[in-house]
């Protein structure tokens, strides 16, 4: 089972990528966080494996959560997904440790899809 953090600053977005990964068979939410501020304590705190890290967000945004799991030492995989899918943010990203960076309007089979590969060690960008 692959145990997944969902943050994101929006209660709906937050809910809607829990229900669409709920779905899977493999993959089980087992935290979900409205501040970037609080990524690592959760992370720690429930065994994530994998970090769905909203951009923007109170406390911290999701690049300096990618960071503090980095500078934790968390074995937990991060991976963007944002709306925002400037080159910009994800040469940032991808230099604090992120696996993974995928936009908002990425369809719902290729986010389950991205979450298996980049807990399998696999980078996984959105092409767009």
């Amino acid at each position: 089972m692959i145990r997944v953090l969902i943050a994101d600053d929006q209660d709906l977005v937050r809910g809607a990528l829990a229900a669409l990964l709920g779905t899977e068979t493999d993959i089980e939410v087992v935290a979900q966080v409205g501040r970037g501020d609080e990524v690592v304590d959760a992370v720690l705190a429930h065994q994530v494996d994998v970090a769905l890290l909203d951009i923007e967000m109170p406390g911290a945004n999701g690049i300096e959560a990618a960071e503090a799991l980095v500078d934790a030492g968390a074995s937990c995989r991060s991976m963007i997904v944002t709306t925002f899918g400037r080159p910009g943010y994800l040469r940032k990203a991808l230099a604090a440790g992120v696996s993974g960076f995928l936009v908002k309007d990425t369809p719902p089979d290729r986010l389950a899809e991205a979450v298996r590969r980049v807990h399998a060690g696999l980078r996984v960008i959105d092409p767009t």
